[in-house]
């Protein structure tokens, strides 16, 4: 899956801002105040409302008045994504549309959902979810694209509120084939908001599968690939040799008292140290690669802000890292 364009209207300082042919390794460069941050904060708001829910997600964010770009607070907030995703054996451009208002309370509910593409190479959209306010449809016969409209079973829903996602409940059950496949692709995103200071304590005795949004599970999640993937935790070993001079092994190490701790050998040292005394510019590219070498790659993540704390002669070896990433089918 591969998002191609992005439509923002009213959402904080994007009142109205279209994204087109976006690829599969994109980079943002601007000043401060851009909007950079923002249009990462579409995302994570588009999983914040697939985990929660509308309502929550913008309260999160300060209520509507603070998300709605200013002095429009009395205008929906309108989210566009067309998306590239393999229907039934049929490539098919996805359009998914999310329209947000507040209600007479004042509570952010969803005005407006729409799943749509189209059946053929001619024609107009088709709408295949279609939701208002908690109530609407969905097509449960998507893959009949031999049948004329009127032959489409559609499928009439009453959601238990309005700020629920249709694709939330719907995408639960497989019949309903595109709204299932959205809702796992955003269940998956993941939006990199990645923190040294949280990475580097040693943690107590646990278990993570993948990297957490800070990172602070780091020791963690490489205990698991070293314990269960050893293939893809021996891939960042030596990606870290080729990138990071000096760095010759990485080893999680179980303390007496039960604690994960990172341990880094270089060559110019005889004894190995731990992560607390390596630099902040090593453990985030071994952060990095930890994410870039997950065993269930994310069909797209969002890094803000990857020059932190890197040795700028380590930024090109970052790229050719999130390069290889796409080729490999992920979106960065």
């Amino acid at each position: 899956m591969q998002i191609e364009s992005i439509e923002i209207k009213n959402y904080r300082l994007f009142r109205d801002t279209k994204l087109q042919n976006i690829p599969r390794l994109c980079v943002l460069v601007g000043a401060n105040g851009t909007g950079k941050s923002t249009l990462f904060d579409v995302f994570s708001f588009l999983k914040d409302a697939l985990a929660m829910n509308v309502g929550k997600a913008v309260s999160k964010r300060g209520g509507y008045k603070e998300l709605a770009s200013r002095g429009f607070a009395d205008q929906p907030i309108e989210l566009t994504l067309q998306f590239r995703l393999e229907i039934t054996g049929y490539e098919r451009l996805v359009t998914y549309i999310l329209r947000i208002e507040p209600d007479a309370t004042g509570r952010a509910v969803v005005a407006r959902e729409v799943l749509r593409y189209k059946r053929g190479a001619n024609g107009k959209p088709f709408h295949f979810l279609d939701f208002a306010n908690g109530r609407g449809y969905a097509i449960t016969n998507e893959e009949d694209f031999s049948k004329v409209d009127e032959a489409l079973l559609r499928e009439e829903q009453e959601l238990d509120a309005p700020d629920i996602l249709a694709i939330k409940g719907l995408g639960q059950f497989e019949r309903f084939k595109a709204a299932s496949a959205f809702r796992v692709m955003i269940e998956n995103w993941h939006i990199s908001d990645f923190h040294v200071s949280d990475a580097r304590p040693s943690q107590e005795d646990g278990f993570a599968e993948h990297l957490s949004t800070r990172g602070d599970n780091l020791p963690l999640v490489a205990n698991y690939l070293f314990e269960h993937h050893r293939p893809a935790f021996d891939r960042i070993l030596e990606a870290m040799r080729q990138r990071v001079p000096g760095v010759s092994v990485v080893e999680p190490r179980q303390t007496e008292d039960g604690r994960l701790v990172l341990r880094f050998q270089d060559g110019s040292f005889k004894d190995p140290f731990i992560a607390r005394h390596v630099s902040d510019g090593t453990i985030k590219m071994f952060a990095y690669l930890v994410l870039l070498n997950d065993p269930k790659p994310y069909p797209l993540l969002a890094v803000e802000e990857p020059e932190n704390q890197l040795y700028p002669e380590l930024l090109p070896q970052l790229a050719e890292e999130f390069r290889d990433y796409a080729r490999r089918g992920g979106q960065v």
